[in-house]
């Protein structure tokens, strides 16, 4: 798929957290959905900084980790994070090692 339709795509992700008939979310507006998503990046890049990566928000329609060396890769949904920062890093990454969780306690 080309980017364009990639950013014009529907987001339907249980992340997104959107009002829409059927489904709970106390984020009924828009600013209070752009500070959840901004809290997420936030907690997401604590982690990702362990290996030196980042993660931002790319046009309000997906996200761009990016790498200390200079790789970068969009993707669609926080559910791509995990595969694609192994990808990028070369290493498995498991964002629920207790040794991690440990580390970065004081951190969240």
């Amino acid at each position: 798929m080309c980017s364009l339709c990639g950013i014009l795509g529907c987001d339907d992700h249980w992340s997104s957290a959107l009002a829409r008939d059927g489904v709970y979310s106390r984020n009924t507006d828009r600013l209070s959905r752009r500070r959840e998503a901004a809290h997420r990046e936030s907690v997401v890049n604590t982690i990702l900084a362990t290996r030196r990566m980042r993660m931002s928000d790319w046009h309000g329609r997906a996200y761009m980790l990016k790498t200390a060396t200079g790789k970068s890769k969009v993707f669609d949904s926080l559910s791509h994070l995990w595969p694609e920062a192994e990808a990028l890093s070369g290493t498995l990454f498991d964002p629920l090692d207790p040794l991690l969780l440990s580390r970065l306690q004081n951190k969240l």
